[in-house]
């Protein structure tokens, strides 16, 4: 019994840091879908993303479920960047964790992946790349 409650011990905060993982990579491909969402978008619209909404992006792609739904992850926001919207960032949340991934496309072109935690999911701190 004293080996069963030991490896006990070992075994579930390891099973328990993979379920948090799991939910974070769920929201990290879910904000890469939302990424090549808002591509789609501008493809569609002469290569502007002007007028994308969340609701928008909701109709090319019906995966980007708003925030709070109880699955995984949630399509949190979309807000464009510079002043005629020459980009955007997108931004989901991990159903658990509530670590948020973001994507930014910024008016020069360049994607920038952010992720903020409320304890420490982002690289083991409460703010980082991914």
């Amino acid at each position: 019994i004293l080996i069963i409650g030991i490896l006990a011990a070992i075994a579930i905060p390891s099973f328990l840091n993979q379920t948090s993982k799991a939910y974070d990579a769920s929201a990290k491909e879910l904000a890469r879908t939302a990424e090549t969402t808002a591509e789609t978008y501008a493809t569609d619209h002469n290569g502007s993303y002007e007028g994308m909404t969340a609701g928008e992006m909701q109709k090319y792609e019906s995966t980007l479920k708003s925030c709070p739904n109880g699955e995984n992850a949630c399509f949190s926001s979309v807000t464009l960047v510079g002043s005629k919207g020459e980009g955007y960032e997108v931004t989901t949340e991990a159903y658990k964790t509530a670590d948020k991934f973001t994507i930014k496309r910024t008016a020069a072109g360049e994607i920038v992946r952010t992720c903020s935690s409320t304890t420490t999911g982002c690289k083991g701190g409460t703010s980082s790349s991914w």
